[in-house]
């Protein structure tokens, strides 16, 4: 283990105040664009680089912990750094609400008004909008499964996952094939590593941290059995955003195929509707999870609306805050473990199955049916993939697309 500034570890920065890391988390929610990986590169620009709230070794150590748990691992970063420098809970909330509010509002906005957008350019819109989301899916599982299954053992691993969610359907499927994904690992991932130094240091004590991970688990396990007890509309909403937000390993993407698992199978929103708002989501600033805030305003049975998407909101991003915010003080001990490591990687490997299994079904089966849409969607995928555009780009090209389609001659 290293030490002082050479190691990596977090020297104490300049401790600053809830106003300022709303002030500026405010800023990144309106202008980062390009999903999690771009949300990183723009937190060490403006945190790192130019504010100094952080050294380079250390940044890297927070964005390690955030990969390593489940969850949006870039909303996780940026708690953790409200956390640091906020100097507690209060400055990690006021990162959390700021740069998760502007995208959430927006997409909320968008599902009120769904209903009342009708006519055959608004369907060739929501058209569109289902194809811009099976080139992001696509792009996503093409990245991921370069950087997540790069040998034998872990393809083995990614195949083994998309025979398990094809044949076990729904949450279920998905739940084993994460965990099985770990098992896995732990027999075949072991040494495919690389060496993880440094060590974070933050305002959160080891009482703090354990109460935080004993509610995580406390809720992820009597959710359930509270939806099946009381059979309370809200609290079944709570629990299937509770649940997805707890298993997304690998990205944000990953959190489609788990959704879908949640609020399409049980019909409380169409797939037609699903797939309009996850391309949506591609066009707006911020994390992808606020997709959830799109989804409980759409649902029909009550609560939607504004009710049904904060009820959402809060559950999808709670786990991965809480698991953050407990993991913080054991972080150092457990990463060094080479039995963790390769559990990760075997769950990671999971999640490209589960992805590339949802690629096809919803995704291609919920938005190409004409050679025209195969050319569409191929277009958008290799707008991202080789010209690297911006995906809000490609999304505002695909939805003007769609709109003009129903004028070609067939």
């Amino acid at each position: 283990m290293r030490s002082g500034n050479e190691s990596g570890s977090l020297t104490k920065p300049a401790q600053g105040s809830c106003a300022e890391v709303f002030r500026v988390f405010l800023k990144l929610g309106l202008t980062s664009f390009g999903g999690p990986v771009a949300h990183l590169g723009y937190y060490r620009d403006e945190l790192v680089v130019r504010r100094k709230w952080m050294d380079e070794a250390g940044y890297a150590d927070l964005v390690a912990l955030c990969q390593f748990l489940p969850g949006p691992a870039s909303s996780q970063v940026a708690f953790a750094l409200g956390l640091l420098r906020g100097n507690g809970l209060a400055g990690g909330l006021a990162a959390s609400l700021a740069f998760t509010l502007p995208s959430a509002l927006l997409l909320a906005a968008f599902a009120l008004g769904a209903a009342s957008f009708t006519g055959v350019y608004a369907e060739g819109l929501l058209h569109g909008l289902k194809l811009v989301a099976v080139a992001i899916v696509a792009q996503a599982v093409w990245g991921m499964a370069r950087s997540l299954t790069p040998d034998k053992p872990r393809i083995f691993i990614a195949l083994s996952a998309i025979a398990l969610v094809v044949f076990v359907a729904g949450a279920i499927g998905q739940i084993a094939a994460i965990a099985g994904g770990a098992m896995l690992g732990l027999w075949l991932c072991r040494g495919n590593g690389t060496a993880v130094t440094g060590n974070l240091k933050f305002p959160v004590s080891r009482r703090g941290g354990f109460i935080a991970l004993s509610l995580f688990a406390v809720l992820f396990a009597f959710l359930p059995v509270l939806t099946a007890v009381t059979g309370y509309q809200p609290v079944a909403v709570f629990d299937a955003f509770y649940r997805a937000g707890s298993l997304v390993f690998g990205g944000g993407h990953v959190v489609l195929p788990l959704l879908q698992a949640e609020v399409v199978t049980p019909q409380w929103v169409s797939k037609e509707a699903f797939l309009a708002g996850y391309g949506l989501a591609q066009a707006v600033p911020g994390p992808l999870f606020t997709f959830a805030a799109y989804l409980g305003a759409v649902m029909q049975p009550e609560p939607n609306g504004i009710t049904g998407a904060s009820i959402a909101l809060i559950a999808i991003f709670l786990p991965g805050l809480l698991l953050v915010y407990g993991m913080l003080p054991f972080w150092d001990r457990l990463r060094l473990r080479p039995t963790a490591q390769a559990a990760m990687r075997g769950a990671n490997a999971a999640v490209v199955g589960i992805l590339g299994a949802a690629l096809y079904n919803p995704v291609w089966t919920g938005a190409v049916f004409t050679n025209q849409d195969f050319a569409l969607a191929l277009t958008g995928f290799l707008l991202l993939t080789v010209w690297k555009v911006q995906p809000w780009i490609v999304v505002v090209l695909m939805a003007f697309a769609g709109m003009m389609m129903p004028l070609l001659p067939l």
